[in-house]
């Protein structure tokens, strides 16, 4: 699916992006720092994070994946995407639910945030107690469509 990043938002204000990305049939996690500056240390999350300068949420996204896990967002199928109100900060941000084939995690990169990265079921992320609850609330909602 091709996304045009200008249609896509609207120019609505926002903060940042998160995504649950499906690499087959199982959900890429990224272990937070255990740092206590930030908000959920430890926590398991998503790629994503902050928008910068006039970024789109799929910029936003984009850039992050390349940062955090070396993917490619371009290169994934867009399931779902909606805007929520942010869960640690107030603003606006952009959760976006998106699938690559099996084999996908073969090119993870992993960057200098978190400490590490794993493949676990929707149901394993839904039912970990240290997972970020904003996170698991969004993927139950993007379920029950």
């Amino acid at each position: 699916m091709t996304v045009s990043y200008s249609a896509a938002w609207g120019g609505e204000s926002f903060d940042g992006a998160k995504a649950a990305l499906f690499i087959g049939p199982r959900l890429l996690v990224i272990r937070r720092d255990d740092r206590p500056d930030i908000a959920h240390p430890g926590a398991l999350d998503f790629p994503g994070g902050g928008r910068e300068g006039g970024e789109s949420p799929e910029q936003t996204l984009a850039r992050e994946m390349r940062e955090e896990v070396g993917l490619e967002m371009g290169r994934a199928e867009m399931l779902w995407r909606r805007s929520f109100d942010g869960a640690t900060r107030p603003g606006r941000v952009w959760f976006f639910v998106l699938r690559m084939g099996a084999g996908a995690e073969a090119e993870i990169r992993f960057g200098n945030e978190g400490q590490g990265w794993g493949l676990v079921t929707l149901d394993a992320f839904l039912a970990a107690p240290d997972a970020i609850p904003a996170l698991q609330a969004r993927l139950r909602l993007w379920q029950a469509l």
